[in-house]
Formats: structure tokens, C-alpha cells, sequence
């Protein structure tokens, strides 16, 4: 038997792989900074969940529900949703990597917009597909440019509405008309991520759509306005065939016992998610219009519809250099130069206190 010479080699497409990025919680030297850049819920978690978590018991040696049944009914009691069309998972980033993983590989393309969730990029070539950008229209969705990137290649669209890390959102009439103009063949994602924070007459039709349409799967996380970023779960709707196809290929045992129970109870605990909503609607139009009123040293707050606001930075005084002076001021932000966004910070929408204290600091730099 002849030795072998050459170590193990990933497939090439994982190589072209950047890892994942999560916002900054301390500074260069290990100083803990109060975390503005991982759009968190500022309110924290929901009791109803914190108590579902302490009547859980300490059977910990016991695998948890591999279906989340009791989850899922809570899902579809709130969402009116069929139970048996909801499939759970490890936050909804699991969800998106699991469509692009059934739907595309090699030789397919995965679309999305420019300036989308990063996770898009990854999820696509983790499967070996190729990512394709569209170009945006002014740091927004572009619903033209994204049909006329469409080609026999593509195989999953995925659009964030809200956009993670703009904010902008696209109308019901704009979806609508992006999945009437898409092939039948094509799967097109919507990640909710931020839709709980919309208001009613805002919300896009994506979960009506995922109803009647055989090529529409809507993702949901509880890691945002519900307030369980650090429990991992999340939860997907669509026609019965996509459903099948992410619960064959989805780990088992995907979600743990304490994630599932608070996740239930936070679905239920409708007083919480609207004082959150109420919350960030708030100190959201508070931040923006206190930010946009610096426009003369260069500022532009693209208009958001979720936890947090994007600033661009258009004159002399940089994002690099905003994000020190906040971090010097005890406040981590999310600089995205990764992303095509160099001049730009996303700030997430903190306590009142921690908004006042960002635009303190704000000021503070762009006036020395």
C-alpha cells in the first residue's frame, strides 16, 4: 500500500467560505462594552419564558422532543398556521442553511440582494452553489434587479424584509410581484427575522403567501424581539413538500428542552412582544431623528423598520473612527466593512439610557 503524502482537503467551495462574524461585545483590550451590535432585545426575556425554563424539571439526561410539538402548536395558535407546515431549528440560521442545502449545489445559484444577511453568502456555498448579488437600489432591496439576475441557474432567492444589516423593508405589492415573476422552480426564502417589530399595515403577506404558494418557505427566530438570542431556536412555514425536505436533512434533537419550553411561552406572552415593539418604535424614530440631525458633518440614517438603524458616514469623519469613540464611551456598535459597508455602523436600539448615552458620544466625536 502506497503512503499517502497529501492531509485531508475540504471541497473548494469551502474554502471560498469567510466564517461568520457576530458583533463585537468587548473592546481591543478585553474591556467588557454594553452590546449595541447584535440588534438584541434591550427589555431581555420574556418572565413567562423565564418561568417556563424553572418549571421545566432537572431531567437533563433525557433527549428533548425531536418534532418540538408543543412548540410548534404555539407557533401555529398564534400565527394561525397549520402545525404540520412548521418545522423548528437552531435559530433560523440553521432554517436557511437547510433550504439552500435541499434546494441548490453545485452548478446552481443562490441569489440575494447586495447589502443582505452575510449568512446568504455562506449558506450558498456551504452546499457548493454559487452566490449571486443584485444590485440594491439606494442601500434597499432592488425587486427589478433582483429579476433580472434570475437565470435557468437560479434555485433559491432569499430576501430578508426587514433587511438585516439596512432596515429597509420591501411592501406586500413588491413581494407579491417578485414571487409572481419567479420561475415555479425557484424557492424563494423570506427571513423574517425583524417582523415581529412591524406594524400591521406594514407586514409584506409572506406568511399568506407561504399558505397557497408551493415554492414559498417564511423563516421566524426568537432570537430578536422575543428576547432568546441565547437559547437558539427559530421556526419555518411552507408548503408541506419544503417542510419534508428541511425535516430530512435537519439534525435531530435540533432544538433543546429549555428552548423549546421558553420558546413556547414567549410565542404566547403577547404583552411583552408588543411592549418591545412599543419600545423600539420609540427610541428608533428617537435615535434616527437625533443622528439625522447631524447631517451636516456628514450623517445619513437609512430609514428602518427594525431594532436598529444604519449610519452612513459621507464626510470627513469615518465609521472606524465612530466606532473607537463609542467603544471608548463603554459601547460596542457593528462596523461592516466585511459587507461592503466600510462607512457605515449599524447600532442596534438600546435602553433610553444607552440610546442618549450613543448620541452623547456621537456628537462628541464628530464635534472634537
Amino acid at each position: 500500500m502506497s503512503q499517502r503524502t497529501h492531509a485531508p482537503t475540504p471541497k473548494p467551495w469551502i474554502d471560498a467560505i469567510h466564517a461568520y462574524v457576530p458583533g463585537k461585545s468587548k473592546a481591543e483590550g478585553g474591556k467588557p462594552l454594553i452590546k449595541l451590535s447584535a440588534n438584541e432585545n434591550p427589555l431581555g426575556t420574556s418572565q413567562a419564558a423565564i418561568d417556563a425554563l424553572e418549571h421545566l424539571g432537572a431531567a437533563r439526561n433525557l433527549y428533548p422532543d425531536p418534532d418540538s410539538r408543543a412548540l410548534r402548536e404555539a407557533i401555529a395558535a398564534v400565527e394561525t398556521l397549520d402545525v404540520d407546515r412548521i418545522v423548528c431549528g437552531t435559530g433560523s440560521g440553521e432554517l436557511l442553511g437547510l433550504a439552500a442545502q435541499a434546494y441548490a449545489g453545485p452548478g446552481d445559484e443562490v441569489l440575494y440582494v447586495r447589502y443582505g444577511f452575510s449568512l446568504y453568502e455562506i449558506v450558498a456555498r456551504r452546499c457548493g452553489a454559487e452566490p449571486v448579488e443584485a444590485p440594491d437600489r439606494d442601500y434597499a432591496t432592488d425587486i427589478d434587479a433582483l429579476l433580472a439576475a434570475v437565470t435557468e441557474r437560479t434555485r433559491v432567492v432569499f430576501l430578508a424584509n426587514p433587511n438585516n444589516p439596512t432596515g429597509t423593508l420591501s411592501t406586500k405589492a413588491e413581494v407579491s410581484r417578485l414571487h409572481e415573476a419567479l420561475p415555479p422552480s425557484v424557492l424563494l426564502v423570506l427571513d423574517h427575522a425583524y417582523a415581529e417589530y412591524l406594524g400591521g399595515d406594514e407586514e409584506d403577506g409572506g406568511l399568506e403567501l407561504s399558505r397557497r404558494a408551493t415554492n414559498v418557505l417564511v423563516t421566524r427566530t426568537f432570537s430578536k424581539i422575543f428576547g432568546l438570542a441565547g437559547e437558539r431556536v427559530g421556526w419555518a412555514t411552507g408548503h408541506p413538500d419544503i417542510i419534508s425536505a428541511l425535516n430530512r436533512i435537519r439534525g435531530p434533537f435540533n432544538t433543546t428542552s429549555a428552548a423549546q419550553a421558553m420558546a413556547a411561552a414567549a410565542m404566547r406572552d403577547a404583552q411583552f412582544v408588543e411592549e418591545a415593539r412599543a419600545h423600539n418604535r420609540k427610541w428608533r424614530a428617537w435615535l434616527s431623528e437625533e443622528l439625522a440631525a447631524l447631517s451636516n458633518h456628514g450623517l445619513r440614517v437609512v430609514p428602518s423598520h427594525a431594532n436598529f438603524v444604519l449610519v452612513l458616514f459621507e464626510g470627513e469623519r469615518d465609521a472606524a473612527g465612530a466606532q473607537q469613540a463609542l467603544a471608548d464611551s463603554g459601547y460596542a456598535v457593528r462596523h461592516l466593512p466585511g459587507q461592503g459597508l466600510p462607512h457605515a455602523l449599524r447600532i442596534t436600539i438600546g435602553t433610553e439610557e444607552d440610546n442618549r448615552a450613543v448620541v452623547r458620544a456621537m456628537r462628541a466625536y464628530l464635534s472634537a
